[in-house]
């Protein structure tokens, strides 16, 4: 598994890259703003990519998505539930965030338990409610991509619309610290951490 980050967008969001090196599937998870480097990593590999999943609907996540959807033509992945943040630039701050009217709705909608297959790689949906109503993780093998739920050390913000201290507190509790402690946890901003370092340490849970 071949995993890669870049900060993309003002708000310097981590955008990954996430491929079998084997069948040369790939998936991209919240491209914030289009990235040459990512590009040019792709193109160099061969890279085939098969969907551009979203974390959630907030701007800084998304603003990379009509070049990438361009690009590759890959299925548009998200939850229904952030329906309003995807289809309405106003709810998504895009404008704000990354300086463009950003649009469009997922190509695919995926719920808590769903998988996706990318070459011998299988991702598990873990629906993560609290920062917004269709936040969503990622688990692959030992690593969560966990969106703007979980950080190194802290959390995702809840005062925005559909947000939610109680309920992300539970999602976490709930879906992400049942999973064993060296669960590798690359978050949408911030460094690495794990699960087990943040059952300890996170002043927020």
């Amino acid at each position: 598994m071949d995993i890669k980050q870049y900060y993309t967008g003002p708000i310097q969001v981590n955008t990954y890259l996430c491929a079998d090196e084997n069948s040369k599937e790939a998936f991209i998870i919240d491209p914030g703003m289009a990235c040459k480097p990512l590009d040019n990593y792709i193109e160099s590999n061969d890279y085939h990519i098969k969907y551009i999943i979203l974390t959630h609907g907030h701007g800084d996540h998304i603003c990379g998505v009509p070049h990438y959807k361009q690009m590759f033509g890959a299925p548009v992945v998200g939850h229904k539930d952030d329906n309003f943040l995807f289809n309405d630039a106003k709810e998504n701050l895009s404008v704000g965030m990354c300086g463009q009217k950003v649009e469009f709705l997922p190509d695919l909608y995926v719920e808590d338990g769903d998988e996706l297959q990318v070459g011998n790689m299988t991702l598990k949906i873990i629906h993560t409610p609290g920062h917004s109503p269709g936040g969503i993780g990622i688990l692959v093998g030992n690593v969560l991509f966990s969106g703007d739920t979980l950080f190194a050390n802290s959390i995702g913000r809840t005062d925005f619309r559909g947000g939610s201290f109680r309920t992300l507190y539970t999602s976490v509790h709930q879906k992400f610290f049942i999973l064993p402690d060296e669960t590798y946890v690359l978050p949408g901003h911030m460094g690495v951490t794990t699960i087990g370092h943040e059952k300890q340490y996170n002043p927020f849970l």
